[in-house]
């Protein structure tokens, strides 16, 4: 008789939490569904960047640094090679790999030379746009002056102003990817937070649910089980 009064509490529990995370579940679902529709190289706009130029070896010519470094390394670039620095404080210059000296910032007419350069697509370059480190758009994800190149199809790409490297490419299918994922995870605003009280308390009560409906699905297996 306790056997059974248990379960009808389980079984009420369960019809209160399924309409309190009913809502969230079907959304994580879905959401899930979306994310996984296309592979992750073509939600990250693989297929409409360029294959960068080989880089060339031959003499080359570290940059003139004046004190310590996080790193330096030479990398290939859509407007040719060059001497990536990264400071002690996390920002990034570019040197040349002829002559060792500091490249000058990124104009207008650079960006979008480097911009037509990265595009693997087919669609005319509508628009180029400065944004500073403190306004940068949120598709970025990056707070750096960047130039945003705007192409006919949607298509997004950035470039770092200082060194001209191709920070990213966004496609219009990674934008629904990514309001999507900021559906998933309950954060709108940054999309980056995996880890809020909101998020947490309806996952543990969507496992409390779950838990419940197995413990309900077996306990009404047995019964019929000895109904017959």
């Amino acid at each position: 008789m306790a056997g059974q009064q248990l379960m009808r509490k389980f079984a009420r529990w369960h019809i209160w939490l399924g309409w309190l995370v009913g809502l969230p579940v079907l959304m994580w679902t879905v959401t899930g569904l979306v994310m996984v529709w296309h592979p992750i190289e073509y939600v990250r706009g693989n297929h409409l960047r360029a294959e960068l130029p080989p880089l060339e070896t031959r003499a080359l010519m570290m940059p003139r640094l004046g004190g310590p470094v996080k790193s330096v390394t030479l990398q290939s670039l859509y407007d040719g090679p060059g001497w990536i620095v990264v400071e002690a404080n996390g920002a990034r210059f570019r040197y040349s790999p002829q002559d060792g000296r500091l490249y000058n910032p990124v104009l207008e007419s650079d960006a979008r030379a480097i911009a037509l350069a990265a595009y693997a697509g087919d669609a005319a370059l509508d628009a180029i746009t400065y944004y500073p480190a403190d306004a940068a758009p949120l598709d970025l994800r990056t707070p750096v002056n960047s130039w945003q190149a705007r192409f006919a199809d949607d298509t997004l790409i950035y470039i770092h102003s200082q060194t001209g490297e191709v920070l990213a490419v966004r496609s219009g299918w990674w934008r629904v990817f990514d309001f999507m994922w900021g559906l998933h995870i309950m954060d709108l605003d940054a999309r980056e937070d995996t880890s809020h009280p909101v998020l947490i308390i309806f996952a543990a009560l969507g496992v409390a649910g779950s838990l419940l409906g197995c413990v309900l699905m077996f306990r009404r297996r047995k019964a019929r089980v000895q109904a017959t």
